[in-house]
């Protein structure tokens, strides 16, 4: 239960991506997700891998970080891995057991899927470490603000969403300090608590459960006691102001969209 292994958590900084307009990461996020989607080979998803691999080296954040930060959500990847290992058949059979059979095309497209999600998993990631929760909430909000002609709720949604990631430490936080007072009151946990059975789980997740929902409570006794009514007179952290940078960013993007056509295009024998 490492502190940094925490999917959400914000790494301060100072390096370009870093200093990009929190709406162009949001959107350039977003497009990084749609690319990796594109990609439909292994040499396209290896293009996406070096596309990840320079944005990390361009917001000076250490890989190791980056692993940790997606860590908690692992459990993703693996439970789609299985289901496509035992959903997808083809090629030569390595195991069959009853109704359970491992073949030669489950295995590679476990694996393809697997990298596409953790790609995916590491693009979402470096928007929550090179921005802090409230610039997000803030540049989802700003992005939204058009449809509110039509009465789209965008900053009830915005500040539905900023909660949610603020939430994410909140709860990583208090796993961690149930675990330690369950431990120093003699309770015996293996090195993964969540194989100790129900017992086990119960005595992290019903305290957990309890304090989020008393967190839940105070946030909202706090809003009404202070006449929150959405964005109305809101104060600004600092204002969002679009840069050269980020057109050299979109500029970057636009090449590893570029590059991935190609890629797909080269397996297919379409160029």
């Amino acid at each position: 239960m490492g502190e940094k292994a925490i999917f959400g958590r914000y790494w301060p900084g100072t390096s370009i991506v870093h200093r990009l307009d929190p709406r162009t990461k949001l959107l350039l996020s977003l497009a990084f997700m749609v690319i990796v989607f594109v990609a439909h080979n292994w040499l396209a998803l290896a293009v996406c891998a070096a596309f990840t691999l320079l944005f990390y080296l361009l917001s000076a954040i250490p890989l190791t970080q980056a692993a940790r930060s997606i860590l908690p959500l692992l459990f993703i990847v693996i439970i789609t891995a299985l289901l496509n290992v035992l959903f997808v058949q083809g090629g030569t059979i390595y195991f069959q057991w009853g109704i359970l059979c491992i073949t030669e095309a489950g295995l590679i497209h476990a694996a393809f899927i697997s990298v596409r999600l953790v790609l995916l998993l590491l693009g979402v990631s470096l928007l929550t470490l090179t921005t802090t929760n409230l610039d997000i909430t803030e540049a989802f909000e700003r992005l939204l603000t058009p449809l509110a002609k039509i009465r789209f709720p965008a900053h009830e949604l915005a500040m539905m969403m900023g909660i949610a990631l603020r939430f994410l430490p909140q709860f990583a936080f208090e796993l961690r300090t149930i675990y330690r007072a369950q431990i120093s009151r003699g309770a015996r946990f293996t090195a993964n608590p969540f194989r100790g059975g129900a017992t086990s789980l119960s005595s992290l997740m019903v305290p957990l459960f309890a304090s989020a929902f008393r967190h839940a409570e105070t946030l909202s006794a706090a809003m009404e006691a202070r006449c929150y009514h959405g964005g109305t007179g809101r104060t600004r952290l600092h204002p969002l102001v679009f840069a050269g940078r980020d057109g050299g960013a979109v500029a970057v993007m636009a090449v590893m969209l570029i590059a991935v056509i190609m890629a797909n295009g080269l397996q297919t024998g379409v160029l």
